[in-house]
């Protein structure tokens, strides 16, 4: 966990590094990090392993025996965390630097370099919630990994007491999560309180969210027009047609993906794959998003629940649901329901925080506004915005959440199209037939580097319209 959680911090530092030399200008849409957040980390663990461990010889692959044996699985978990806060942190960056704080200290000759340090330490307190539930989701969350690189970490060992229903076992684990969570929370949270300073208590805060200018269109149509394509070509072909004399064919006219270990058209089942997986992914996405701004509205109410919940991982709510429900179809999404709405609620939380601390909060109140006022033209348009392009952030992760528990074989089950059985099934081919796993990998990169760029297009083109903007609620109170 460690040395994952300090390889996720470089790569978000090398996703923010152009913002920051550039004084605050983003020079693009994130497409790169979209699709590295969107990579599965089980595929990613796979393809490490077999690549640089077993074929390079570089790195070892299996086992627990020191250092050299944390780098690998560290690389599968911290390059996906690490994408996804850079975005994040990136998405914050240019508000930072339009503050007069960052303006005054430009006109007086304060060197580029501490004021982009300056820069990074103002979106922390904003940012640290969500780092501190990557802490916990690295150490609860990686059961794939460890079964991949044959770890006895503490996710795997949860997971097999859960399947052996050894229950002192699985106790034990759960309250270390908890644990683990309760200190995560309660170290950023103080964090970020330190970071801030009295100007949280005093509402001396500037709000960080400012007007960008409109983002190019292009990329996310290319993206849909890509991914439309694939489904459209996928979809006239049938995806349970069996041709054992065709097996692990490689990419070809009449297979333009190959096809897996028994025959199947692969294009054929990533096409009818998508309507399950993206329509799932999405409606789940939706359900957090609402969830997530509901409860980070009462922080105090939510940020134990949160605690609570992100401590336990996808699978072990996977386990809990069957226990409850029974198995099904349905499992799947109710599990991973249950623990996508924490990150969004995080995120709203320490956002309302720092906005309700704001100039222009303070003299909205000033001018007579009620508490529901303040709620519906202040604090909900500076957070709605940011916490719906993290949804659609992590809408891939919904859909990756669902594909690892496919690929524990606790999701779908044969013979569905669906893409985490895909990348199942296909996964102990990896090396002999790469295709078999790359076309559902890079349709899951598609859909990440899409929702990113729709996302920039949709917050960029409302704020230059002037919705959301701050101080809007202020003037239209004095009008009145």
């Amino acid at each position: 966990m460690a040395v994952a959680l300090a390889l996720a911090f470089l790569v978000a530092a090398s996703v923010c590094a152009r913002t920051l030399g550039g004084g605050g200008r983003r020079h693009g849409g994130g497409s790169g990090s979209a699709m590295v957040a969107a990579l599965p980390e089980f595929l990613t663990a796979s393809v490490l392993a077999t690549v640089v461990g077993v074929q390079l010889g570089w790195l070892p692959a299996l086992g627990w025996y020191g250092p050299q044996w944390t780098i690998l699985p560290a690389l599968a978990l911290g390059l996906p965390a690490g994408a996804l806060l850079g975005r994040l942190l990136d998405d914050l960056l240019p508000g930072a630097f339009a503050e007069p704080w960052a303006l005054a200290a430009a006109a007086r000759g304060i060197p580029a370099r501490r004021i982009a340090s300056q820069a990074v330490r103002r979106c922390l307190p904003a940012l640290l919630p969500n780092a501190g539930l990557f802490v916990v989701g690295l150490t609860g969350g990686s059961v794939a990994v460890e079964q991949i690189f044959d770890i006895p970490g503490l996710g795997r060992t949860a997971l097999q007491a859960a399947i052996a229903q050894d229950l002192p076992v699985l106790q034990a684990c759960a309250l270390a999560l908890v644990l683990l969570a309760a200190v995560a929370a309660v170290v950023t949270r103080l964090a970020a309180r330190l970071l801030i300073g009295p100007a949280l208590r005093d509402g001396g805060l500037s709000s960080p969210h400012r007007p960008a200018p409109p983002a190019r269109r292009s990329p996310p149509l290319l993206y849909a027009v890509a991914l439309l394509g694939v489904v459209a070509l996928g979809l006239p072909r049938d995806p349970l047609a069996l041709d054992t004399r065709a097996r692990l064919q490689p990419p070809s006219w009449a297979h333009p993906f190959g096809t897996d270990a028994l025959g199947r058209d692969v294009l054929a089942r990533v096409g009818h794959g998508a309507l399950d997986t993206l329509l799932l992914a999405s409606a789940i996405s939706a359900a957090a998003l609402l969830a997530g701004l509901l409860l980070g509205l009462v922080p105090r109410l939510s940020e134990p629940l949160v605690d609570t919940v992100n401590a336990i991982p996808p699978v072990l709510a996977a386990l809990l649901v069957t226990a409850v429900v029974g198995s099904g179809g349905a499992t799947p999404a109710l599990a991973v329901t249950a623990v996508a709405w924490a990150p969004l609620a995080a995120h709203t939380a320490a956002l309302l925080r720092q906005e309700r601390a704001t100039l222009h909060v303070t003299a909205t109140r000033a001018l007579g506004a009620g508490r529901w006022y303040v709620l519906r033209h202040e604090l909900l348009p500076a957070a709605l915005l940011p916490v719906t392009r993290h949804a659609l952030l992590r809408l891939p992760g919904v859909a990756l959440a669902l594909a690892a528990l496919g690929f524990l074989g606790l999701g779908a089950q044969p013979p569905s199209p669906e893409w985490g059985l895909l990348l199942a099934e296909n996964q102990p081919y990896a090396e002999r037939a790469p295709w078999a796993v790359l076309a559902p990998a890079a349709v899951l990169a598609l859909l990440g580097a899409l929702a990113v760029t729709a996302a920039g297009l949709r917050i960029r083109r409302r704020k230059a319209v002037g919705v959301g903007q701050p101080r809007s609620g202020a003037r239209e109170l004095a009008f009145r």
